[in-house]
């Protein structure tokens, strides 16, 4: 019967024509995702079709037990996937724990303050303070890099000049009735990753579709679903006019209610502020019995902002750094400071922060020389690179050795690869898991404008890849930029080995003509000829070109003065000519490449790849802080709370703290398990307990936190073994080699 049904079909409805007879039941499983989705949809089809003809149940009932039996095998494929898939992660879980250890909390959380403002708790200061610490011996120590720390405030003239004022921004968008404000793309992400989760839902028959809320959910064809996937994997190349044309094709709406949203419209992320008074009043003051008169304070006043990163600092001190080190090149300057940006829509806990903590190195390079000395130390190093090509095709990573990389041509250069090298074994050291992190590449419509390559290393969390380190050949654009606005020099002079001749154009101003000419503008116009001047005799020769050029086909020149104005230049004002030199020095302005940790991005993605609970019981959670850079690294306490112990506490705690290694002592009276489960809330790797024997031995037990495996020994042979744990001369695996386990009963 349902043969002749689809035969019936096929005569009468033009629109299934197409469609071939269904699979048996047992064949659903041979066929691939793609067609598997297509003949469903078909099969939708042929019911849609039977139930407008109004057939009988005993002639639809055999398509709806196909329809049900690829459903079944959709649910299946979907049920083995979330088998293999590994466990969801619980966040609100690792969010209540470190509400509860005080790891962090909202800024001003009594006043019920702005979003996006965190205060850190002792042991998320502790564990910053050490990934800091170890962050300066990886590359400060490691790299010799000449330390600085700058001011956090920066005049607009400074920001104006490096192109932020200008280009510093995100697009947001509007909730056209509730007024509320998103990050255009972190929209589109969201609205597209629900639209996919609820097509995976339905599919698998995991939710009705009566059920939904927020978002109208549907199965989605397969080729909207690969559409989706290579938005979300592109979606840092839209911008602008792109991005408009994006969400509005796409039916982008508000997350949480539906509605429609306003255009994306541009938003500087930087704080504004004002150095010095406001100058609002002018007038008189009385002053210790005294009439002063206040000056106009509105002169004094200087438009600034909180800086937005800490690199500008680097490049206006770079004739100073440069003469500490003797002028030798290449060197690096790095600096630990707070900076601050005026995120539009902050709802990622720590990852999306309005003042954070960065960390970041500024190396200069001769720009015809960027290879580095210690290269050939991580050449052989094997990353996972995601490079721009391949995001173009949604092609996933590939890991490769840095050598291959830079051979390649897929980064820019041997400094720049080293650095994305060194980046990567640091996170990794620090805790991050391997398998979750890569090094992506910038795509072109997303590079920073200042950016000749840029490579971020993106860690994935429960809320997907987050870029916490960006590592930019920042050409010579910053330097460049500073010295022709402020007409300082940054630059390097390097003695040849042998004497230079070359050929070069040069301007010269005729000043009997041009001062008369020009009268009160001249210093406009000159200010514009001294722009052109780059080093010692040496012009931007393809200005001047252009200039000679305008000038012998027009008879003028027009150009713009440093006023804004427009003025028109002739022979008899300049002589644009070429002459030969001699020269014993090469002067160049060099380029910066630029590693920059965003540490609190770091701090919490660690911490989520570090949580974990205890197999078999899920109320005893555990941060596995390496313990490098664990908060506090020992637990000491008593197995009691007799007073024999006390001397013996007070021996160990003196001799960890003697090698600098950070302790607690819990001589609370609860359980010695419950004492350890609460320090294993906090990421301590080891426990030192004093119990009865010590009392007969002055033996006292060490225990690791993960394995929960203990040893025994003398106070001063732990103290040793915890001393080469904390500083990575050894690991326990080693240490449980050369020291038998000790057996107790785990309480």
């Amino acid at each position: 019967m349902a043969t002749n049904v689809r035969t019936f079909q096929r005569s009468q409805s033009p629109n299934l024509l197409s469609i071939p007879p269904m699979a048996p039941s047992h064949e659903y499983t041979q066929l691939e995702q793609a067609a598997l989705d297509a003949a469903l949809a078909k099969q939708g089809d042929v019911i849609k079709a039977l139930k407008a003809k109004k057939v009988s149940k005993d002639e639809l009932q055999p398509e709806l037990d196909i329809l049900l039996a690829m459903k079944g095998e959709v649910k299946r494929r979907q049920d083995a996937a979330d088998a293999s898939a590994p466990p969801k992660f619980d966040r609100a879980a690792l969010d209540s724990l470190m509400a509860k250890r005080f790891f962090c909390a909202p800024a001003f959380h009594i006043y019920q303050g702005p979003k996006g403002l965190y205060d850190y708790g002792p042991p998320l200061c502790g564990l910053q303070n050490n990934l800091l610490s170890l962050w300066r011996q990886h590359f400060v120590i490691e790299e010799d890099m000449l330390e600085i720390e700058c001011t956090n405030l920066t005049p607009e003239a400074v920001l104006k000049t490096s192109g932020h004022v200008d280009r510093f921004a995100d697009y947001m968008v509007k909730d056209l009735k509730t007024g509320d404000i998103y990050r255009a793309d972190h929209l589109v992400k969201e609205v597209l990753s629900q639209r996919l989760e609820d097509d995976q839902k339905l599919r698998s028959g995991a939710v009705d579709k009566k059920s939904k809320t927020k978002v109208k959910g549907e199965i989605l064809d397969s080729a909207v679903r690969e559409e989706y996937a290579m938005i979300l994997e592109t979606l840092d190349n839209y911008q602008g006019d792109d991005l408009a044309k994006l969400m509005k094709g796409l039916d982008i709406r508000a997350a949480s209610t539906g509605n429609e949203v306003s255009e994306p419209a541009l938003f500087n992320l930087m704080f504004e502020t004002q150095i010095g008074p406001t100058g609002q009043f002018k007038g008189y003051v009385a002053h210790f019995s005294r009439m002063i008169r206040l000056i106009d304070t509105n002169e004094l006043r200087i438009k600034s902002y909180l800086r937005p990163e800490t690199a500008q600092g680097h490049f206006l001190n770079f004739k100073k750094l440069l003469e500490f080190n003797n002028g030798q090149m290449p060197f690096a300057s790095a600096s630990v400071g707070k900076s601050f940006r005026n995120e539009i829509s902050p709802r990622q806990g720590l990852l999306r922060v309005r003042e954070f903590t960065m960390a970041e190195i500024e190396h200069y390079v001769d720009p015809l020389k960027k290879d580095h000395p210690r290269f050939d130390e991580v050449r052989d190093v094997v990353v996972p690179l995601y490079s721009a090509t391949a995001q173009e095709a949604a092609a996933g990573p590939t890991r490769l050795t840095i050598g291959e990389a830079v051979d390649k041509g897929i980064i820019n250069n041997q400094t720049l690869g080293y650095f994305v090298a060194r980046i990567y074994l640091f996170l990794i050291r620090v805790g991050i898991d391997p398998g979750r992190l890569r090094m992506r590449q910038h795509m072109k419509n997303e590079m920073a404008h200042y950016a000749c390559d840029c490579w971020d290393a993106e860690i994935e969390s429960s809320y997907g890849w987050i870029e916490c380190v960006g590592c930019a050949d920042r050409s010579a654009y910053d330097l460049s930029a500073h010295s022709s606005k402020t007409g300082e020099k940054l630059v390097v002079r390097e003695q040849l080995p042998e004497p230079l001749i070359v050929d070069r154009l040069v301007l010269e101003v005729n000043k009997s003509k041009f001062g008369p000419a020009f009268k009160k503008n001249a210093k406009f116009v000159q200010g514009y000829l001294d722009s052109l001047l780059i080093g010692e005799n040496e012009w931007d020769e393809a200005t001047l070109a252009k200039l000679a050029t305008e000038m012998k086909k027009n008879g003028k020149a027009t150009i713009t003065g440093t006023d804004g104005n427009s003025y028109d230049l002739t022979s008899d004002f300049i002589k644009i000519e070429k002459r030969t030199f001699k020269t014993s020095i090469r002067e160049y302005i060099p380029n910066v490449i630029e590693p920059s940790f965003g540490i609190g991005r770091i701090l919490y993605q660690l911490l989520e790849h570090s949580y974990y609970v205890r197999e078999g019981d899920e109320q005893r959670a555990v941060f596995k802080f390496p313990p490098v850079i664990a908060p506090n690294k020992v637990l000491v306490l008593p197995i009691s709370s007799s007073n024999e112990f006390t001397p013996f506490i007070k021996t160990v705690v003196t001799a960890l703290r003697r090698q600098a290694v950070p302790n607690k002592v819990d001589d609370s009276g609860t359980s010695i398990g419950r004492r350890y489960a609460r320090n294993d809330e906090l990421g301590t790797p080891f426990a030192v307990t004093v119990d009865f024997q010590t009392v007969k031995d002055q033996t006292i037990t060490l225990r690791e936190r993960d394995s929960c495996s203990q040893i025994r020994a003398t106070i001063p042979e732990v103290v040793g073994v915890v001393k080469d744990l904390v500083e990575e001369r050894t690991s326990w695996a080693e240490v449980a080699v050369k020291y038998p386990t000790f057996v107790a009963q785990e309480v």
